[in-house]
Parts: structure tokens; C-alpha cells; sequence
């Protein structure tokens, strides 16, 4: 079991930011900081893909709205890294099921997303984007802190993830009718979208001039 904590730690990390968690493990694996990091993760073509990817969410997590629509697309792809970095960590070890190991991952990446994901819509709710900004900035300083403390020292790292997943789903619990605002009038402006489209088709008369 002693490759639980670092299995919990990356799967709450993995569920903020999967990519940075896959190339942060894979960089401190080939560079041989840790011997717990299987060498999948440490390919070439890995680290280069999980690089790009990043950089890639790096932009649209600090961008209004643009993070609520990536945050969607990564409801599956978040747990589902999380839980393969968890068996192939396990893996590696050998002292915790690959089985258990990635529902472990998967499972603690899925609520620390829906923290992320309810978080992000409740900014949102703010026109500003220097919110959006900072809150992606913290988050990714925090991803790669946690991930390279649990490297070294992963009892407390474990630690440290599990008081702020569960300091984040008592937030998301008090934010809960911010972020149903947000969702109403998102609903609101689709549907006024879908009516002003609908004036504008032939045969159909559009909006009076004044």
C-alpha cells in the first residue's frame, strides 16, 4: 500500500489538470528523481503530447467561458487519466491492485474536477477575466507543487490533496446557487441565440427597426 498516497495525490492533481500531472510524473521519471514513475509515462512522445496539451489548456483555462466548455470536454478525460496514472503507478510498485489503484485515481480525479468545473461557473458569473486568471495561475503553481511534493514526500502530500478536495466540496456546496444563476442565464442566452436565428429565416419576419 505504500503507493496509495501518491496514487490519491495524482488523482485529485489529475482531476484540475491531467496533463501536468502526466508530464510533471514522466519529467521527475526520466530525470530519475523517482523510481516510482512507470516508463510509459516517461517516453518521448508522451511527454511531448502531455507538453503541447498543456499549453494547450494553459490558455483556455484562464479564458471566461472558453474554461466552463474545456472543463465539459475533460469530464470524461480528467478521471479517466487519472485512473490509468493510478494503475500505472501501481503497477510500478507492485504493493497496491492496478484495479483499486485506478478506481482510487479515477474516482478522487472525478470530484476534484467537479470542483474545478462548479468553481469555473461560479467566476463565471463575475464579467471580469482577471478572476479566471488568477484562479488557473494558483491552480497549476498548486498542481505542480502538490505532485512534486508527493514525489518526496508523499504521506503528507496525500494528506495536504484530501483537506483541499474536501475544502473544495464544502465551497462548491455554499456556491451552489451562484452556479445555477450562471446556468439559467446561460440557458437564457441560448435561447434568445435560437429565437433571433429563428427571426432572421426566409419567410420570417425580423426585429422591427426600432
Amino acid at each position: 500500500m505504500s503507493v496509495l498516497p501518491l496514487v490519491f495525490t495524482s488523482g485529485w492533481a489529475s482531476g484540475i489538470n491531467a496533463y501536468a500531472v502526466v508530464l510533471l510524473l514522466g519529467v521527475f521519471g526520466a530525470t530519475g528523481l523517482t523510481d516510482e514513475v512507470p516508463t510509459s509515462l516517461q517516453r518521448t512522445d508522451v511527454l511531448i503530447v502531455a507538453a503541447v496539451l498543456f499549453l494547450c489548456e494553459a490558455v483556455a483555462d484562464k479564458i471566461p467561458y472558453v474554461d466552463s466548455v474545456w472543463d465539459a470536454v475533460h469530464t470524461v478525460i480528467r478521471p479517466v487519466a487519472g485512473g490509468v496514472v493510478g494503475a500505472l503507478l501501481a503497477g510500478q510498485s507492485g504493493s497496491l491492485s492496478d484495479i483499486a489503484a485506478g478506481v482510487i485515481g479515477g474516482s478522487t480525479a472525478l470530484a476534484s474536477h467537479f470542483v474545478k468545473a462548479g468553481t469555473r461557473m461560479a467566476v463565471n458569473t463575475s464579467p471580469e477575466p482577471v478572476s479566471n486568471i488568477v484562479l488557473s495561475t494558483a491552480e497549476d503553481l498548486g498542481v505542480a507543487g502538490i505532485v512534486t511534493f508527493a514525489v518526496f514526500h508523499p504521506t503528507a502530500a496525500a494528506i495536504i490533496a484530501a483537506v483541499l478536495l474536501a475544502t473544495g466540496l464544502a465551497a462548491l456546496f455554499f456556491l451552489w446557487s451562484r452556479i445555477r444563476r450562471f446556468l439559467r442565464r446561460r440557458a437564457q442566452r441560448r435561447e434568445e441565440k435560437r429565437l433571433a436565428g429563428v427571426g432572421r429565416l426566409p419567410g420570417r419576419a425580423g426585429p422591427p427597426p426600432w
